[in-house]
């Protein structure tokens, strides 16, 4: 058996997490209110404050792990002879899979014989969790190390990725809008429908008006791409569940997705900190990231 080794921006819902053993996930930093912490939600009281905190006008910090902290973990596999499959955070969004290869390097010049595969998902979030979910489930198939990780590589574009943001003060905050789009679009009512690219970058596709309307052009994605309705499908939220529940109910209703199989999480601290409350974002495999 070999272990299989994440990040938390991968927002993997708690559910999931304790259903596989041999998982492993990093935790990034992040630092609020002058406090900083590696711990993911524990419950619904613990999201609504962190949110409630930023829709207060408090900014929120991160940190990636570090490539001495990626060492660490991946040499006591090594030690231990246990092969990994390391899955990681989009390298155009962060320094984390950078560290990661780095860490191999360094834990493979004292373990010349240690087996650490490290993908880099070019994803976020629950994109990138629904890639770990993926393999989880062809190791639990049987499938080997090798095989998985190249399966993973060959498929790795057709994981899509969209999303709507609630608040564009967020994305002005982490560059992603200029100041006056964020103000004029704030004030029309403008809500941006964007997207991971196949290069693992945020970009803005459309932009809509209301809130509702982007709900369903995020959802609708999945017809335009081809999504296959009897795949596993994730959506995750800024605390705003009622807005994911809307999601999940236009693809059962539109595209006959199966309820059973559409899983729901909020969105960490990390990856929440730059996206901000109302944050949905919809992830699912068509025929390409669109």
């Amino acid at each position: 058996m070999y272990t299989i080794l994440t990040d938390s921006c991968s927002d993997l819902n708690p559910e999931i997490v304790s259903r596989f053993d041999h998982l492993e996930i990093l935790p990034l930093s992040y630092t609020l209110s002058g406090v900083t912490s590696m711990k993911p939600f524990d419950n619904d009281e613990t999201v609504r404050t962190f949110y409630d905190k930023l829709r207060a006008g408090e900014s929120c910090t991160t940190a990636q792990v570090s490539p001495g902290e990626f060492y660490e973990a991946y040499k006591a596999h090594a030690a231990a002879g246990e092969p990994i499959l390391c899955v990681h955070f989009s390298s155009a969004l962060s320094g984390t899979y950078a560290s990661a290869c780095m860490a191999r390097e360094m834990v493979l010049e004292e373990y010349p014989d240690a087996v650490i595969e490290v993908v880099d998902t070019l994803g976020a979030s629950a994109g990138e969790g629904l890639m770990v979910y993926d393999v989880l489930k062809n190791r639990e198939d049987g499938m080997s190390l090798a095989d998985n990780a190249a399966w993973l590589r060959e498929r790795m574009q057709t994981y899509a990725h969209w999303f709507t943001v609630d608040d564009l003060h967020f994305l002005k905050r982490g560059g992603r809008c200029s100041p006056s789009a964020a103000f004029f679009g704030s004030m029309l009512n403008i809500k941006p429908v964007l997207h991971v690219d196949s290069e693992g970058r945020l970009i803005a596709r459309s932009k809509v008006r209301g809130r509702r309307q982007a709900l369903k052009a995020i959802a609708d994605k999945f017809g335009e791409l081809g999504g296959s309705p009897d795949q596993t499908i994730f959506i995750s939220h800024g605390d705003c569940r009622a807005d994911a529940e809307y999601v999940k109910k236009v693809l059962v209703d539109s595209y006959g997705c199966d309820p059973e199989k559409i899983v729901l999480s909020v969105i960490g601290p990390v990856i929440g900190s730059h996206s901000g409350p109302g944050t949905v974002a919809l992830f699912f495999r068509g025929r390409d990231r669109g």
